[in-house]
């Protein structure tokens, strides 16, 4: 292979984990303002202002173009959210 086609290759695969990073921040926003909407608490506030500080900022654990750190923190943050509204909508209704 030729140094253009690993640039190229490179960039195709950079912008697909943007995309998926991209993606699973428009639904962390999502799942935050439906949670709100609901009535149900979107759990420790500083889960879902740290996510997005650490998406936005420059200081990454990996470097940018590899988003896989960004997606991580994310997606726990996400998974962190809905745990915390689940676990508070069953301990109403019981």
């Amino acid at each position: 292979m030729d140094t253009s086609t690993v640039i190229v290759v490179a960039a195709v695969v950079a912008a697909v984990l943007l995309a998926a990073a991209v993606g699973v921040f428009v639904r962390l926003l999502r799942a935050r303002r439906d949670l709100k909407r609901a009535g149900l608490p979107t759990g420790p506030r500083w889960v879902f202002w740290g996510a997005l500080a650490y998406f936005l900022l420059p200081a990454d654990l990996l470097v940018d173009p590899v988003y896989l750190d960004d997606i991580g923190v994310l997606l726990l943050a996400l998974r962190s959210m809905r745990a915390y509204a689940e676990r508070d909508e069953f301990s109403d209704t019981a």
